[in-house]
């Protein structure tokens, strides 16, 4: 089983730990996570908002998380897509949120799905949908 202190601890380490990527929330087949605003990821030095690269980078992980809450366990997989559809930028010196969903897994391949948002989900910054293919070999 999959828990908070579970998903914490992977993300205090490696590039999570360096974006500041934080846990927020997760249910049986989802996951959120937090990205604060910080001026080193924005868009432009000037106070601009956060750039798409680091916003990206969460939803990959919201939706990998959603893929091994759902399966129960860590495994290792490979991010085959993720497409990502910006609505609109985000809005400076606010955190962005990320909810990542596994709607259906097969043998090999797991279908994700999300937003990026900041106040409302019903007011996405980007939605995001792309597939996992899993790995042979011990748990990273």
């Amino acid at each position: 089983m999959i828990d908070r202190e579970a998903i914490e601890a992977r993300l205090a380490r490696g590039h999570n730990a360096a974006l500041g990527v934080r846990y927020n929330a997760h249910g049986k087949d989802w996951s959120e996570m937090v990205l604060d605003y910080d001026p080193e990821l924005a868009s432009d030095w000037a106070e601009g908002p956060l750039a798409s690269g680091p916003i990206i980078a969460m939803m990959d992980l919201a939706t990998s998380f959603a893929v091994w809450i759902r399966k129960g366990s860590f495994t290792n997989q490979a991010t085959l897509d993720l497409r990502v559809d910006y609505m609109r930028p985000a809005r400076s010196h606010r955190p962005v949120f990320g909810r990542g969903e596994c709607y259906h897994v097969t043998r090999t391949i797991a279908f994700v799905r999300g937003v990026a948002y900041q106040d409302d989900h019903h007011d996405p910054l980007a939605h995001v949908a792309g597939t996992f293919m899993f790995l042979e070999g011990p748990a990273l």
